[in-house]
């Protein structure tokens, strides 16, 4: 399974006041707003944190510029901290993302392009804004190199994309092949960007269609032709748009999803303006799709829309089969029953009624074929496998015990002996690892280090990472039978450098068993699932032959009791129903630690803000 080569940098969450110091209107549809401002440099926060400079690598980089809420002067802005950003909860901040269209260090200027129509508190801050006007900001957290092994580049997008789009011309090397179409409402709205040889621009122009109601660009995308060799596509837009064009391109053009950047910028829906300004939305009366759907949690809605997804109902409507009794012909289910679930799904504005007995997908509906959606509430998914566990919560909370078997029949343990679930589980996993191996990488942690072992679901991934920036790095993955399976099969497409593959094997090992010989032993978020008892057992093994000044690195998801976050609080209840056990808080944690016969020596602050602990055997002091 190829694996696209956009090397990711992680940078830390810093909020910045900067100002603006120049407004210009590139064309009737985007205004340019350029910032300025001493925190655009390495700088220290008012309240002592030192921060770097900032800065953007990436074509698709983008910021969170923060505003102030109707009727108030002043945004809500979160802390800045040591480790990186405490955001507000009630009320929070209100931000909207922008791509970052210039950064140009030697000046220190940041160009921000804002598309000019529409109701939004972005761009009625950017139709507003003056020379002298401040704004807060944060980002961008990361930054995604250009594609190095494709053989051409397929790019489309709308008016939003255009700032990302031309960044990309802009730093595109020269020899470069690539398709590249972009929609705008009027011909005028068109702008000069940079002309490259091997580089078709083709401008989409809607006529006075509203933005989101067109298949310009599915249409040319379509019909384009397509060149040799392997693409990689970067999609932007609205949602739908977005969706669309990727389908097509998964299921016409046969390219691999892993090939396929795409973002949603926006979607078509209806927004409710102020009654007192009509250029600015009323956000009690307007919300997202996300939003909407988050609010469906009664017991009958949430599983009434987990039945439609795993009947399949929301992508076969989104295909274009809406009427009742051919969707049950396609369901294999009862043509009446199956009545009243898309009745229901109606009044909960899931689906949307088009015609009698006929249904269309509303914007909450669509969310739904968004798969990493759709896989957290299928029942056979990855996630929703996991998920049916807060079934028997009841049940765990009486005993303090795993319910799950109650539940499903099986303990977790033998669901991750399934080869295809492990399959399934360690690709869903795999490309979130280098935001946080990366980092590591970058960091001192493993100087001085020859030979590492790696407990970790992600272990490919960091594999892949760790290597690249350790040139005399030997790593040993240490994995059960099913992830160990996967591991040997994904090694090649994951570190495709074999000379950097030949440093790393997988062996077939719990993490109960005595780990080898190594300077370090790493282990990432491999404790959740496991009694203190042993999770203690594990980490002293995994001290048990480590070699003179060797040391143990942790890396666990904790419960910040200081600042309570309802996500926090359905991971652990659900580690609890599944598992037994739940999120550690860093008191309880500390005590596994004790319990092992190790010490912390140090804590390490990476990436977003995550922490590793470096442990020492007691007995070394």
């Amino acid at each position: 399974m190829p694996k696209t080569s956009r090397r990711i940098t992680v940078r830390p969450l810093t909020l910045r006041e900067a100002e603006v110091v120049c407004v210009r209107d590139l064309t009737p549809g985007m205004r340019r707003i350029t910032l300025a401002g001493a925190q655009l440099g390495a700088f220290t926060s008012a309240n002592g944190f030192a921060q770097p400079a900032f800065d953007s690598t990436g074509f698709d980089d983008y910021i969170r510029l923060a505003f102030a809420y109707p009727g108030e002067s002043e945004p809500v802005l979160p802390v800045q901290t040591a480790t990186g950003l405490d955001l507000p909860r009630d009320p929070r901040r209100l931000s909207r993302a922008y791509s970052v269209r210039r950064w140009a260090p030697a000046t220190g200027e940041l160009d921000i392009d804002f598309v000019r129509h529409g109701i939004g508190v972005g761009t009625t801050w950017a139709h507003r804004a003056q020379v002298g006007d401040r704004v807060h900001f944060s980002g961008p957290a990361s930054s995604r190199t250009l594609p190095q092994d494709a053989d051409w580049l397929l790019v489309a997008g709308d008016d939003t994309a255009i700032p990302a789009i031309g960044r990309l011309l802009d730093e595109l090397p020269e020899g470069t092949r690539a398709q590249v179409f972009i929609e705008v409402a009027e011909k005028e709205h068109r702008q000069e960007l940079r002309a490259l040889p091997g580089v078709e621009v083709t401008w989409l122009v809607r006529d006075g269609a509203a933005a989101g109601t067109t298949a310009h660009l599915v249409d040319a995308v379509r019909n384009c032709g397509w060149w040799e060799g392997r693409p990689f596509a970067w999609l932007a837009g609205e949602q739908t748009a977005v969706r669309d064009l990727r389908r097509h391109l998964v299921e016409d053009r046969a390219v691999p999803k892993e090939d396929i950047d795409f973002t949603g910028y926006w979607r078509r829906g209806e927004v409710v303006a102020l009654e007192a300004d009509e250029a600015v939305p009323d956000l009690e009366k307007t919300k997202t799709p996300f939003e909407k759907l988050h609010q469906l949690t009664e017991l009958i809605a949430p599983i009434a829309i987990r039945t439609a997804v795993e009947l399949d109902v929301p992508e076969l409507v989104s295909r274009g089969v809406t009427g009742v009794a051919e969707l049950a012909g396609r369901t294999d289910t009862d043509e009446r029953a199956l009545g009243k679930l898309l009745r229901y799904l109606h009044t909960l504005d899931v689906l949307t009624e088009t015609a009698p007995g006929h249904y269309g997908l509303t914007p909450v509906g669509e969310v739904l074929t968004v798969e990493f959606v759709a896989g957290a509430l299928h029942s056979a998914a990855v996630t929703g496998r996991e998920m049916l566990g807060i079934y028997g919560l009841t049940e765990s909370i009486r005993t303090g015990r795993a319910s799950y078997p109650s539940v499903t029949g099986q303990t977790f343990t033998e669901v991750r002996a399934d080869q295809d679930y492990e399959d399934r589980y360690l690709e869903r996993l795999a490309p979130f690892q280098a935001t946080l191996a990366e980092p590591i990488a970058k960091s001192d942690l493993l100087a001085g280090v020859r030979h590492l072992v790696l407990h970790s679901g992600g272990a490919g991934a960091q594999a892949r990472e760790f290597v690249a920036a350790h040139p005399d790095l030997r790593i040993t993955i240490c994995a059960l039978p099913a992830q160990a399976d996967w591991l040997r099969r994904d090694l090649p497409a994951t570190i495709p450098d074999e000379r950097q593959r030949d440093r790393v094997s997988v062996v077939e090992q719990s993490v109960f068993e005595p780990s080898p010989a190594a300077d370090a032993v790493f282990v990432i978020r491999a404790f959740k699932s496991l009694a203190d008892a042993d999770a203690a057992h594990a980490l002293r093994r995994a001290a048990e032959n480590l070699l003179p000044h060797g040391r143990v690195l942790l890396v666990e998801d904790l419960f910040d009791t200081d600042a309570l976050d309802e996500h926090d609080g359905e991971a652990d209840l659900l580690a609890l129903t599944v598992h037994g056990s739940g999120l550690r808080t860093a008191a309880e944690l500390d005590a596994v630690i004790t319990r092992a016969g190790l010490e912390q020596s140090a804590a390490h602050t990476v990436g977003w803000g995550t922490t590793v602990h470096e442990l020492t055997p007691v007995d070394t002091h």
